[in-house]
């Protein structure tokens, strides 16, 4: 025979302390509505049934992955509706996956260009006056999204 839980409502600060949200997260997570409201003590302050918790961690970590606030409310929904189909779940990730991989790509063509100021600097002018360096001059000459370090590759 299991004893009946009884839920207690946890207090803004407990429930911070519990989920690793600072407070201000848990009022702004209330105002955008990723959390049911809060309900007050006759003090005005507010409390939170313990569920909240469990819907806290999902926040967290679909905050971890990147997910946006729209797609976060979109994945806190699906978690509590019997009636949605996962699909729309998988096909959530799936639309982030595909826009991390774009940024990956980016980041990446970022990587190479900045590996190559840093050697083009290293090979040509390090320790000389820095309104000679080639990073600046790159930067300074060229389109940011397209410069290429001078020397290399015309």
């Amino acid at each position: 025979m299991n004893p009946v839980q009884i839920e207690r409502p946890l207090s803004i600060g407990a429930l911070a302390e519990r989920t690793g949200f600072a407070v201000s997260a848990l009022r702004y997570y209330e105002e955008v509505g990723l959390i049911p409201p809060a309900t007050r003590r006759p003090s005005g302050h507010r409390v939170y049934d313990e569920k909240v918790q469990e819907v806290l961690t999902l926040i967290r970590h679909c905050r971890d992955f990147g997910f946006s606030i729209e797609e976060t409310r979109a994945l806190v929904v699906l978690s509590t509706s019997d009636e949605r189909d996962c699909v729309e779940a998988r096909d959530l990730a799936q639309a982030h996956l595909d826009t991390v991989r774009v940024k990956l790509k980016e980041l990446q063509n970022l990587e190479r260009s900045l590996a190559k100021f840093v050697r083009s600097c290293s090979d040509e002018c390090v320790g000389g006056p820095a309104p000679k360096c080639t990073i600046l001059k790159d930067l300074s000459l060229r389109d940011s999204r397209t410069a290429k370090p001078a020397g290399c590759c015309g």
